[in-house]
């Protein structure tokens, strides 16, 4: 049986930790870093990863990243309490980013299936594409940060949250069907797509030229015509906007599959009949 890990133990404050401490809660602050010790107190920089280090190590802040803290509720009976809003949290470690992927599905209603991680697009460069941070897993998917758009706003209190909207989400998934829960379940997302309130074919359209990506306008053409919710006008409008060259439904599938020729497009993966 592996020993516990030591925890930093609550303790009082000195005048100047209190203030600190007061300007954190008062601001609601989700993550803690050097720079908001030195908004709420002028000291330079060695000195407030000091305060911060000392705030740990008295049990006020937990550590989530090398030099980013957060702050432990007062009511916790725990120095490694759970993290009740993550989406918040999300925003600041992984900054440029938003929400996505079967995270996204989940709060769009495109999905029953349950994750126990929070998938996230951001443009800032990450070193593992799955980390889990304040005992919560995030999986993430980095792009270029022009390529960030199409997302909605969520308040969980003061903090605002950004979330692929239902198109943006699309995209996402069809271009890394992992990132969707894999393609099997990729594919019922997009299918929910077609057939909710949420759908709207010219936007994903535009979503997806902009977008730049010719293996993920093949996608959306062949699972728009799977639906049979648009018009042919619309489909011969995607085709004629195709790339060349032939793409597999599934990037990390098998070789073989069956071709279909419109979409330009190696299905392979079995599909339910429509």
């Amino acid at each position: 049986m592996q020993p516990k890990e030591s925890q930093p133990e609550l303790s009082g404050l000195s005048e100047l930790q209190r203030k600190i401490m007061g300007s954190f809660v008062a601001g609601e602050k989700v993550v803690i870093r050097a720079e908001d010790v030195q908004e709420a107190h002028p000291v330079g920089r060695k000195a407030a990863n000091l305060i911060l280090s000392r705030l740990h190590q008295k049990g006020w802040l937990r550590r989530l990243r090398r030099s980013v803290y957060g702050v432990i509720p007062l009511e916790s009976e725990t120095t490694q309490p759970a993290v009740e809003n993550a989406w918040p949290l999300a925003m600041e470690l992984f900054a440029p980013c938003y929400i996505s992927g079967w995270s996204a599905a989940e709060h769009w209603d495109l999905t029953e299936q349950i994750f126990n991680s929070i998938s996230l697009v951001t443009g800032h460069p990450q070193r593992c594409a799955s980390q889990t941070i304040a005992g919560v897993r995030f999986r993430t998917r980095t792009i270029a940060q022009e390529r960030i758009f199409g997302t909605s706003t969520i308040w969980f209190g003061s903090q605002k949250v950004r979330l692929a909207d239902p198109h943006r989400l699309v995209l996402d998934v069809l271009d890394a069907p992992d990132f969707g829960g894999g393609c099997r379940h990729t594919m019922d997302v997009v299918d929910s797509y077609w057939k909710s309130e949420h759908h709207d074919s010219q936007l994903l359209l535009e979503y997806a030229l902009r977008y730049g990506r010719g293996a993920v306008l093949k996608r959306i053409g062949f699972s728009a015509e799977r639906a049979g919710v648009v018009s042919a006008e619309w489909l011969n409008e995607v085709e004629a906007n195709l790339t060349k060259g032939i793409v597999k439904l599934d990037p990390k599938g098998a070789v073989g599959g069956q071709l279909n020729g419109r979409w330009r497009l190696k299905v392979n993966i079995p599909l339910e009949a429509k």
